[in-house]
């Protein structure tokens, strides 16, 4: 059996874009609810990467792996700032 693992640019991606439209406007995509993303995959998610960054998150929380999605979030939201000089 083949290893996948996540993509983590996308994984950060979820974590960090907000929603652009709709009810949930504003909204980190890993924090919209899952019976919304259920409704948006039966209307259709939209082209390009938005619908992929949303499809993501369906399918991560439909799957039962939304702790994944709050641990990428602890990860980037506490982590220390990157000062010049100390980037290495």
């Amino acid at each position: 059996m083949e290893n996948i693992s996540p993509d983590r640019k996308v994984l950060i991606e979820v974590v960090t874009t907000k929603m652009p439209f709709g009810k949930y406007q504003g909204t980190l995509i890993c924090d919209v609810p899952v019976y919304y993303l259920e409704w948006l995959k039966k209307k259709g998610f939209p082209p390009g990467k938005m619908g992929m960054l949303l499809s993501t998150a369906y399918e991560i929380k439909i799957n039962g792996l939304t702790k994944i999605l709050m641990m990428v979030k602890d990860t980037v939201f506490k982590s220390p700032p990157i000062l010049p000089g100390n980037d290495k």
